[in-house]
């Protein structure tokens, strides 16, 4: 629980009001550290059994309350600006989502930003997928790195039924029905360390692969769908 608490801290430290909803996957409640146990700004969701990332998140989602949602995993941190500086570019706006750059946090405290695929800028629904080049290849926007309209992502069914990879989904999904910018300035510290769940186990590893090709297939597919969609209502040829 000592990185979900360094978490707690950088929030302290955020320039913009905001709330959490913290999704306990089925562990124990008692075992919550008493900073946000006593934070009246967090709102736990307690989990009678584990469900896994994707459902857990879908409902932490129910209980949002708030216009604009982002999504934080507990081992990583953000910056004192994280929430500022996409609130007032949303708002400014009036996009469906705004993101900045993640960067990788490193055990000496050094980090490394991960510019993704998908440059700076305004994007169009669709343009994000675009740049996604193949299964295999670096996803085109983190979901962490996401400041969305919530009920955009409740519209885009919130995170995909995946054991794995369900947080390309939900990119898909958002960035698809509306359109965003990607801001070139580091919103999140993703933490490198070697429990993380990504860290590339062999439970991890047999299934990235699956995850990944339908979570390909599904950004391409309602991007398609989408497109059709937008002609037809144009009153163009069917």
């Amino acid at each position: 629980m000592g990185y979900l608490a360094e978490l707690h801290t950088s929030l302290t430290r955020q320039t913009v009001p905001w709330e959490a909803v913290l999704v306990l996957d089925g562990a124990d409640p008692a075992l919550l550290p008493e900073q946000l146990a006593t934070d009246a700004r967090i709102r736990v969701v307690e989990l009678p059994r584990p469900v896994g990332a994707a459902a857990a998140r879908n409902l932490g989602l129910r209980a949002v309350r708030t216009p604009l949602v982002c999504y934080m995993d507990d081992d990583d941190l953000v910056p004192d600006d994280s929430l500022a500086v996409r609130h007032q570019r949303i708002t400014e706006t009036g996009l469906g989502w705004v993101a900045g750059w993640s960067a990788d946090l490193h055990p000496d405290g050094s980090t490394t930003v991960w510019r993704c695929p998908t440059p700076p800028g305004v994007h169009r629904p669709g343009d994000v997928t675009g740049y996604w080049a193949s299964p295999e290849a670096q996803i085109p926007l983190g979901q962490t790195m996401l400041l969305a309209r919530t009920e955009l992502v409740i519209a885009a069914g919130g995170h995909g039924g995946l054991p794995q990879g369900e947080d390309f989904v939900m990119v898909n999904g958002v960035t698809n029905l509306a359109p965003g910018e990607l801001l070139p300035h580091v919103v999140y510290y993703y933490r490198q360390h070697p429990a993380q769940m990504t860290a590339g186990g062999a439970s991890f590893l047999e299934l990235e692969g699956p995850a990944r090709e339908f979570a390909f297939r599904h950004g391409r597919a309602l991007r398609a769908a989408l497109q059709r969609s937008r002609t037809d209502g144009l009153g163009l040829a069917v």
